[in-house]
C-alpha cells in the first residue's frame, strides 16, 4: 500500500471555515472519485486551549495499491479535475505533498 500525503495551507482569501467547507464539500467528492483510491482521510486541527494551532490547515492522506495506480489516478480525468480545484481553496506556494513510508511502531 502506498500513502500520499498533502499538507494543505488555505488560500489567503479564505477564512478557516470557508477553507474547510470547500475541502469537505467540493474537493473531497473529486478526490474520492480518483480511480484506484483505496482510502481517503482528512485531518483537521482540533481546537485545544493548551496548544498552539499548527501552521497547516489540513493534512490529507490518499492510499493506493502502488505507485502505478497512483500515477494513473493523477493522469485520469478525475485527477485533472481534482488538481484544477486545489488552487481555488489552497495556497499552492505553501501546500506540500509527498509519497510517505508509514511505520507502525506498535504491535
Amino acid at each position: 500500500m502506498l500513502k500520499f500525503m498533502v499538507v494543505l495551507r488555505r488560500h489567503p482569501d479564505l477564512t478557516p471555515t470557508q477553507f474547510r467547507r470547500h475541502l469537505e464539500q467540493i474537493h473531497a467528492p473529486l478526490a474520492k472519485n480518483l480511480p484506484g483510491l483505496r482510502k481517503y482521510i482528512q485531518n483537521h486541527p482540533f481546537s485545544d486551549p493548551s496548544r498552539t494551532l499548527p501552521a497547516w490547515d489540513a493534512i490529507v492522506e490518499l492510499y493506493f495499491d502502488d505507485r502505478e495506480s497512483m500515477e494513473a489516478a493523477w493522469a485520469s480525468p478525475q485527477g485533472t479535475a481534482s488538481d484544477a480545484d486545489l488552487p481555488l481553496f489552497a495556497d499552492m506556494d505553501r501546500t506540500t505533498w509527498s509519497v510517505v513510508e508509514e511505520l507502525n511502531l506498535l504491535p
